[in-house]
């Protein structure tokens, strides 16, 4: 396979997850800000969304204050944000016409269809009585399209890179999510296991579709030890950082390649501790700490990914960001830090 074409698959799957994962946020961000009990100071809650996309700097160069108009529509609809589900979208359409001969016809339709009805309504706007529909269509139209490659397409390199993209930025999602939760959307001490800190562990549950595995599975009160596991060391767990590692590590050892030595490497490692890892040792070490590496990790490897199968270092000049359909963002716990 041609580096150009998996370069495209493998940014079309991540394009079309990070949509997914953008819609998940603002649709349980605005779902919270209508809680009273959840309210400690005015758009706290969509300071923490910007934070978790790493794209706040951006914003408040744009915009005055983090109101839910202003972030829904710079995360939703944004032409000039290339975080946002309309450029996710396009992202996703111009990688899959770029490979159309390699995506089955019924891949490309759904992708193409999408992205005709993203211009529709890009064109005349959400309306105010329509958010939680919207967001709910992209989740779909994400599903659909990896519904669609799962049941049409050969297991060669094609299914193998798009699924290597999927999994890839599903980790860093869940990842930043919980590590920006546990730490910018509690407001205080004094609320930690009152009415506020429930509907906030609840949200993030929701967020990545676990509410309900996570009441099947511990069948308890909420509590961040028990999420914070569940969002990380549970196999069985769709969306959890293990799942991912499980699929992302045997993708690559079925890619493999004369020069992926240095890639499998890093990526059986940091698979390796999260097989034999446990949840008193990530609190023990600190969650924030951990989840800030592992975000560190996740965004080397996927810079591994891009130099061992697609770019050589000689076509990224140091200092250079990837090519627009494939940038990555910044480290949630790096944005904290400042």
């Amino acid at each position: 396979m041609l580096s150009s074409t998996a370069d495209h698959l493998y940014w079309l799957a991540r394009s079309m997850e990070r949509a997914e994962n953008t819609a998940r946020m603002l649709d349980v961000t605005y779902r919270m800000s209508l809680l009273k009990q959840t309210v400690v100071e005015p758009h706290h809650e969509w300071r923490a969304m910007l934070s978790i996309s790493g794209l706040h700097e951006d914003f408040e160069a744009r915009y005055d204050e983090p109101s839910a108009d202003n972030v829904m529509q710079f995360m939703a609809l944004d032409v000039d944000n290339p975080g946002s589900i309309y450029n996710s979208i396009l992202n996703a359409r111009e990688n899959a016409r770029a490979v159309r001969g390699s995506i089955s016809v019924e891949m490309w339709e759904t992708i193409n269809a999408t992205w005709l009805e993203m211009r529709k309504i890009h064109a005349d706007g959400i309306p105010e009585d329509g958010v939680s529909p919207f967001f709910e269509w992209v989740k779909e139209r994400s599903h659909l399209s990896r519904g669609v490659a799962h049941g049409t397409l050969l297991r060669d390199d094609t299914f193998r890179f798009l699924r290597l993209g999927s999994f890839l930025e599903r980790a860093d999602n869940t990842a930043r999510i919980l590590d920006v939760k546990y730490h910018i959307l509690l407001p205080s001490v004094s609320d930690i296991g009152g009415a506020a800190d429930y509907y906030h562990w609840s949200a993030l549950l929701r967020s990545v579709s676990a509410l309900a595995a996570y009441r099947k599975v511990y069948r308890d009160l909420i509590t961040p030890t028990r999420v914070a596991e569940l969002l990380i060391l549970r196999p069985d767990m769709p969306r959890s950082l293990m799942a991912c590692m499980n699929e992302v590590n045997r993708l690559i050892q079925e890619i493999n390649g004369p020069s992926s030595g240095e890639l499998l490497r890093r990526c059986g490692r940091l698979h390796g501790e999260l097989r034999f890892g446990s949840i008193d040792d990530i609190f023990g070490r600190g969650l924030h700490e951990y989840l800030s590496e592992f975000l560190e990790r996740i965004y080397d490897l996927g810079d591994l990914i891009n130099t061992t199968y697609f770019w050589s270092t000689d076509e990224l000049p140091a200092g250079l960001p990837p090519p627009v359909q494939s940038f990555n963002m910044p480290v949630a716990g790096q944005l904290m830090a400042r």
